[in-house]
């Protein structure tokens, strides 16, 4: 805590013994939260508060004895407090312009005489002196350390537990420490650690990874860490640091210290980490700026060279950045001989003339490019800078040369930024108008590698890179004889598609190839038989596909039966780049019937059987899920025994992989033959257990799956006995609207077919209390789910006793005026219900809700109007709410839809004007009576 207080604090020296607090925002705060703790300290802990310091506080005040009341002996030139210590000693007192004060009951009541000048009171207080004796004669004694003049303040903070400044960790700073370490793991014993992994990869929009019960907690994520010398640590990284827990079966219980970083933590329990650590010399620098620590890692640098670039940058991009790279420190005798060798070479493309480097260039390629210490060899003698030089010059040989060697190189991610850094993309994307073919295909590839990151995929664009790589896909060769000006457009070709593959994880880019006529192009290279060709036109056009305008041109101009005959190739990446660019293209309905005309979903089933490779597996997946969307791709699913392959694969997999899996399930589940299917191979325990994932997708799938599953008796009782309805009602309390509303509609049917689903619903703490809740979100299908499930809650009349008890129906009063037809219906479907209790007819009719219902009747929906119709018909049983309809001319609308072949809407709308006719004669007969009177 003392170190934490010392580093907020921000002083400024007057002169070698006095120091004084800057004027900065992180003082002011410091000088508040200071405030507020001695001034509260009193009332908190009287006892403590009385306790007498063995040195007096001393500072230069600015109040007078004039400004002292009661409890104060007060003279023209002194003051001095009536409690005194032991020895006599005043506990206060004021020499003008000193004060002394030597308790913490003191210094309460001179900062509430002090009034508006609180804040210049403590900030003098914490400037001043510490002495050894009250007495003003005795005060020559000064503390030379600026901590001491905080010591007081820090031990009673920590011993009561009121920190003035507390430094937490925040999952920022966690991810950035874990994704630095990770690039130390590795390498045997030349590396910190063997292994650093996350316990869950799903990661929550706040950035936790933690589930959230526990978050709660302060947890944040937790970490499996096998060191190179000791056993496999689990470590819990929570808001208070980070330490120890049980392990995968008891992953929550502490089990040691908790350390500020885990840095620390790994020092203390593995010597080889301590050890290897400060070899590297890694600096950790802790930045405190508005209470937020984050962590920045330097790379071991020479003698008078400036620190390495930071390891993490952020992006304003929806894409996933690569990450930073770490370059391993070593010493000039760990530097191999091709360091040197390839150091010499530098100097003479530096300083030979054009047959000199083109020699150069040449011996350069005899080495191993792709080895690190080549790479740095080139980049630390300023080899990068005579290579994009080289670019600029009208020499064909040593542009070829430069870019072979370029193109090698930028596979490593520091020096493909170096490349941006050093404006190399402009020169790279100037050679791609180059009539030279072979010029423009290095360029092309070189520009593939480069472009991996955020800010080299903006200067491809801003440069005009885009434009001129679509252009290099428009050629069209006889692919059944290709003559050699054809082959090597075939080369250019390929290497466009490359680039562009590249480019289009930029949304901004993706317009950009959209708007170059990039589509058509890519079209007429999808019918191409070559690999090496099919890979990047199809990388591109599945990272295109998440555009709606990219999906509809696929479909439109006949790529999806390229695309599904390319599912059959003997490629693993090819299928898996098809199967995903069906994945996100199969959300139009015409396009799953495409896939199904042209015999797609075997093969896509087919690909189940590679589970061996997780990420054809999730793109199969994918794939299939969308296409289940259309039933008569279910009923083909079924023939080729798709169900039972996707059971099997619930469990042992990737979250990804589950989530399609279980999306798929949920569809194929809305045919009745299928739910009694998923129970008998054994769907039902996995589905249930899933429900307990963190994973956002997966729990919206998981719950749609087991609301429709749930609509089978015999599968109700299983997830019954599993506890279902209690998981999946908790639900109900994650922040994802999604989720929410998915988990209601579920909730819709596992109420319905419970077997003693009212008695289950009570059992749940706090359940109903949280449905009424929910009935205030901004979000309408969260609001329609919940409207659809209190209906079916209130079919048991104590039940719905106690929802009206905790005010569902002005709630749902609150919520008629909307326009949104989904929340019209079920929201009039549960009013409906809820008039069958005590007098909530009468109630709905207070609270405005009978006026904005008649308005209902114009929607255009069949649902809409029968719900809205049968809602008013209980309510019309209330004489007031009759006045009401008829005064909104209610009649009219329920008379013409009395003459509706809907038999329920037919019987509500004549109940209802039944009621209004039988009111009015009442009213009529009444008035007959009175008259004859």
């Amino acid at each position: 805590m003392g170190i934490s207080l010392t580093r907020a604090a921000q002083w400024t020296m007057v002169s070698s013994s006095t120091a004084k607090l800057a004027s900065t925002p992180m003082n002011e705060s410091l000088l508040k939260e200071i405030l507020h703790f001695v001034e509260h300290f009193s009332s908190q802990h009287p006892q403590e508060a009385e306790h007498v310091f063995e040195e007096p506080l001393q500072w230069s005040t600015t109040l007078v004895p004039s400004d002292f009341k009661t409890d104060y002996d007060i003279s023209d030139s002194d003051v001095q407090s009536h409690e005194r210590d032991s020895e006599g000693h005043p506990l206060l007192q004021l020499s003008p312009p000193t004060v002394y004060v030597r308790s913490f009951s003191q210094l309460s009541k001179l900062l509430h005489l002090a009034d508006d000048k609180k804040l210049a009171e403590v900030r003098a207080c914490l400037e001043g002196k510490f002495e050894s004796n009250l007495h003003p004669k005795q005060s020559n004694h000064q503390h030379s350390s600026i901590t001491h003049r905080l010591n007081v303040f820090v031990l009673l903070v920590t011993v009561y537990s009121h920190p003035i400044i507390q430094v937490r960790l925040n999952p920022k700073a966690v991810k950035n420490e874990v994704e630095i370490l990770q690039m130390f793991c590795g390498g045997g014993d030349k590396g910190l650690l063997k292994s650093l992994r996350y316990t869950s990869d799903f990661q929550f929009s706040n950035g936790y990874r933690a589930p959230l019960w526990r978050q709660v907690q302060g947890d944040i994520c937790y970490l499996v860490i096998e060191p190179c010398d000791t056993e496999t640590l689990y470590i819990t990284c929570s808001t208070a640091g980070s330490f120890l827990n049980g392990g995968e079966e008891n992953g929550y219980e502490r089990t040691s210290d908790a350390y500020e970083d885990l840095v620390t933590l790994l020092k203390s329990r593995s010597p080889h980490f301590a050890d290897k650590i400060n070899q590297v010399e890694v600096l950790i620098v802790c930045l405190i700026k508005k209470a937020e620590v984050a962590l920045v890692y330097f790379r071991k640098t020479s003698a008078g060279a400036l620190p390495g670039e930071l390891f993490s940058e952020s992006s304003t991009e929806s894409e996933e950045e690569e990450e930073q790279p770490y370059r391993h420190p070593e010493t000039n005798t760990d530097l191999p001989s091709e360091y040197w060798q390839i150091q010499k070479l530098v100097k003479y493309l530096k300083d030979g003339d054009q047959i000199v480097t083109v020699d150069t260039l040449c011996a350069m390629m005899d080495f191993n490019l792709m080895q690190e210490s080549c790479q740095m060899a080139i980049q630390d003698t300023g080899g990068l800078k005579v290579l994009l030089n080289l670019l600029d010059t009208d020499e064909h040989k040593c542009k070829i040369g430069s870019l072979k060697i370029l193109r090698t190189i930028s596979h490593n991610s520091q020096i493909r930024r170096v490349i941006v850094d050093m404006k190399g993309v402009q020169s790279i994307v100037k050679i791609l108008d180059s009539p030279v073919k072979e010029l423009k295909a290095l360029a092309a590839e070189t520009i593939a590698n480069v472009a991996k990151f955020r800010r080299a995929r903006r200067n491809v664009r801003l440069y005009g890179g885009i434009n001129k790589l679509v252009s290099l896909l428009d050629c069209l060769p006889n692919f059944a004889s290709l003559t050699p000006s054809q082959e090597e457009d075939i080369e250019v070709a390929c290497c466009g598609a490359l680039a562009l593959w590249s480019c289009s994880r930029s949304t901004k880019n993706k317009k950009a190839i959209r708007k170059a006529g990039g589509i058509p192009l890519l079209g007429r290279l999808l019918k191409s038989p070559l690999q090496k060709m099919l890979i990047p036109v199809v990388g591109t056009l599945q990272e295109c596909a998440s555009e709606e305008s990219y999906r509809n041109d696929i479909q439109t101009l006949g790529m999806i039966k390229d695309l599904v005959r390319n599912l059959s190739s003997d490629n693993d990446e090819l299928q898996m780049h098809c199967a995903s660019a069906i994945f996100k293209c199969a959300e139009d309905k015409q396009t799953r019937d495409l896939v199904r005309k042209y015999k797609g979903l075997q093969p896509l089933v087919s690909l189940l059987h590679k589970a061996d490779n997780k990420q054809l597996l999730a793109a199969a997946t994918g794939a299939i899920w969308k296409c289940s969307i259309s039933q008569e791709n279910v009923t083909k699913f079924q023939e080729y025994k798709a169900l039972e392959i996707l059971v099997n694969l619930l469990t042992d997999q990737p979250e990804e992989v589950l989530v399609n899996v279980v999306g798929a399930l949920g569809e194929f589940a809305q045919i009745p033959a299928n739910k009694a299917a998923i129970r008998e191979f054994g769907g039902i325990k996995p589905l249930v257990k899933l429900l307990t994932s963190p994973n956002q997708a997966l729990l919206v799938n998981v719950t749609k799956a087991v609301g429709a599953c749930a609509t089978n008796k015999d599968n109700m009782v299983i997830i019954d006995q599993l506890d279902g309805i209690r998981l999946v009602w908790s639900l109900l309390k994650t922040p994802s609207a999604d989720v929410q509303s998915s988990a209601a509609w579920a909730l819709c049917a596992c109420i319905e077919n419970a077997e003693d689903a009212g008695e289950t619903a009570r059992s749940l703490i706090g359940g109903f209390q949280l449905i009424v809740k929910l009935l205030s979100s901004t979000n309408n299908e969260v609001l329609a789910s919940i409207c659809a499930a209190i209906c079916k809650i209130a079919k048991d009349e104590e039940n719905l006793a106690i929802l009206t008890d905790f005010g569902v129906v002005p709630s749902l009063a609150k919520l008629t005026n909307t326009t949104h037809d989904r929340l019209r219906h079920h929201l009039a479907d549960a009013i409906a219900q809820c008039c069958m209790w005590g007098s909530n007819r009468a109630s709905f009719g207070e609270a405005g809700a009978v006026a904005p219902l008649v308005r209902n009747l114009k929607s255009k929906e069949g649902s809409v109007q029968r719900s809205t119709a049968m809602a008013l018909y209980q309510l019309s049983r209330n004489p007031n709410n009759c006045i009401t309809m008829h005064e909104k001319e209610v009649v009219q609308p329920l008379i013409h839809m009395m003459g509706s072949d809907d038999e329920e809407l037919q019987e509500a709308a004549a109940g209802c004007v039944r009621s209004i006719r039988l009111l009015y004669m009442a009213n009529r007969n009444a008035e007959l009576f009175t008259f004859r009177n």
